[in-house]
């Protein structure tokens, strides 16, 4: 199936808005997609740069609370078929 949206119409909220439909249907799905082999070793990397303290991480709700406090403008994602006419 070819989905085409009015980029070049729509405001950066309207596309940030289907990045993050996009990435929560992904999620969702994530057992339907094999990672690709090189995953493993950035994960690795970056476990053992937590073990070592020098670096930290984030619960994803938390981390978007503090980015939208940043950019007030990234909002919830609302669902694009209410919003654009794509297709």
């Amino acid at each position: 199936m070819l989905i085409s949206c009015p980029l070049t119409q729509m405001t950066t909220i309207e596309k940030l808005q289907i990045m993050e439909n996009i990435w929560d249907d992904l999620c969702r799905k994530a057992d339907e997609v094999a990672s690709p082999f090189w995953h493993e070793d950035i994960l690795k990397e970056r476990e053992k740069a937590v073990e070592d303290g020098s670096e930290t991480f984030t619960d994803w709700e938390r981390a978007k609370k503090e980015i939208r406090k940043i950019f007030p403008y990234v909002i919830e994602a609302v669902s694009v078929c209410c919003l654009l006419p794509c297709g």
